[in-house]
């Protein structure tokens, strides 16, 4: 952590950088087929990278000392150690001050996205690089002390050796890419872990309320009668983005659904006012916004950028109401949950703008559309889909829920039953997904006007937040 501090001050940092060179050249002098002392010298050279800001440099330290210490076998052990120094490092006063300075509020997402950059930069000619640019500062240092006797001959023959290594550079570093990415790689995962434990988490049910669902008929007199009209909902019988026609895309989709893409059906095509197939690669990172009675494991979903988008503006519900178009009654949101693409697997999506939505008792009213919105989904069979119970409301003021059913006897309901039940989600069981967590946002539209008595929730797994491994 000392070295970490040191690296945020200039030129100190860059002997700190020149004497790590030099042991990783001593050992690779020992013994140049040990891959994992060439791997130690890349992460040395990624902090003579000349991009790389003093505080990313710091926290790197902190990460990469433990992988050294611990080997690369053990990287995901080594970095969830380190993240305590990481954290403590992170409260100095200094570093305080020059988060303060630079205007970061949330340090980890920040630092995870500046280490996946990094990530992206390196490679055999990146590391090259850096080790030339090494040399020449160790030169400049060797040529300082030339005239001091004793010192004179160490610097010469550090500096020799060192240019020996850096001519086997070109035949051994290659081999340390794919490891260095490996730990920069968990090193930001760990980081996105800890800005999720930061978040709002749905921990104390107890304190949670929620009315159920909106009814369709109580949503359509709610937003024909609304004055003023709600910041979402626009007014005309014309869309900006018309929905795709399924009879044109049917043929289209059904192709790729053989092929590993998710089957869509007709509601999913027209939720599109242009539709491409994509494979997301990991380490990524997709968000859904829910509420308690929705299923996690669903369709619709959005990028990180998409969701940092709603987040920055004034009123995100809105927002995520106008420009993806999802009607009151469809979801009442209040919670999100993260699906993690990880690394070394991909995703099967279908991804494009979400089109503007109209109903037909409110044709002169209707939903803008317009960000991107991504599905995919799994078979409601799947044992990674969520497990959903359904309790019948008592009624009142003392509202409360009764009589808990599981999916298989719901199914078998009339509509007129399945009516006077209400979902709740008993447990998220996708190994991929975190949360449910808290959008701030509330559970309901219009004052919760259309809705039951507030009901608490059960405590249900579902319900409380859990962290993917």
């Amino acid at each position: 952590m000392i070295d970490a501090a040191i690296s945020m001050i200039p030129l100190v940092d860059q002997i700190c950088d020149i004497r790590d060179l030099i042991a990783n050249c001593k050992k690779i002098n020992n013994d140049r087929s040990d891959t994992w002392a060439w791997v130690a010298l890349a992460l040395t050279l990624i902090g003579l990278f000349p991009f790389l800001g003093s505080l990313v440099k710091g926290v790197l330290k902190i990460f990469f000392a433990f992988v050294r210490r611990m080997g690369g076998a053990a990287t995901i052990k080594a970095v969830d150690l380190a993240m305590t120094w990481v954290i403590t490092f992170l409260r100095r006063r200094d570093v305080q001050n020059y988060l303060i300075l630079h205007k970061i509020d949330n340090v980890f997402n920040w630092l995870a996205k500046e280490i996946r950059l990094i990530h992206g930069k390196i490679n055999t000619a990146a590391l090259l690089t850096a080790f030339d640019r090494g040399i020449k500062v160790l030169d400049g240092m060797a040529n300082n002390v030339k005239y001091v006797p004793m010192i004179s001959k160490k610097a010469i023959d550090c500096l020799k050796y060192v240019k020996e290594i850096r001519l086997a550079a070109d035949k051994y570093l290659g081999i340390a890419v794919a490891p260095v990415q490996n730990v920069l790689e968990k090193a930001a995962l760990r980081l996105d872990k800890a800005a999720l434990e930061h978040l709002p988490g749905i921990v104390n049910v107890n304190n949670i309320h929620f009315r159920g669902g909106l009814p369709e008929a109580s949503a359509v007199t709610l937003m024909r009668n609304a004055d003023p009209l709600p910041t979402w909902l626009s007014k005309g019988k014309v869309a900006n983005h018309p929905s795709l026609k399924y009879s044109q895309y049917k043929a289209y989709v059904e192709k790729y659904a053989a092929n590993g893409w998710p089957a869509l059906n007709k509601q999913n095509v027209e939720s599109f006012a242009n539709l491409l197939r994509d494979e997301i690669k990991g380490p990524a990172r997709l968000y859904r916004i829910l509420a308690p009675n929705s299923r996690a494991m669903s369709d619709c979903w959005v990028t990180e950028e998409v969701f940092n988008q709603l987040k920055s503006q004034k009123d995100p519900r809105s927002a995520w109401r106008k420009f993806l178009a999802v009607w009151p009654d469809w979801n009442v949101n209040g919670q999100f949950v993260v699906y993690d693409v990880k690394a070394g697997e991909s995703l099967k999506v279908w991804r494009g703008k979400a089109s503007s939505q109209f109903k037909e008792n409110i044709p002169d009213r209707h939903l803008e559309g317009g960000w991107e919105q991504i599905i995919f989904k799994i078979d409601r069979s799947d044992a990674r889909n969520d497990s959903m119970r359904y309790y019948t409301l008592n009624g009142g003021k003392k509202n409360r829920l009764q009589n808990a059913t599981s999916q298989e006897e719901f199914n078998k309901f009339s509509d007129a039953e399945k009516a006077r039940y209400t979902g709740l989600r008993e447990s998220i069981n996708h190994p991929n997904i975190s949360g449910p967590f808290d959008t701030g946002w509330g559970y309901s539209d219009f004052g919760g006007v259309g809705l039951g008595e507030r009901i608490g929730l059960p405590s249900l797994p579902g319900q409380t937040t859990k962290l993917t491994k």
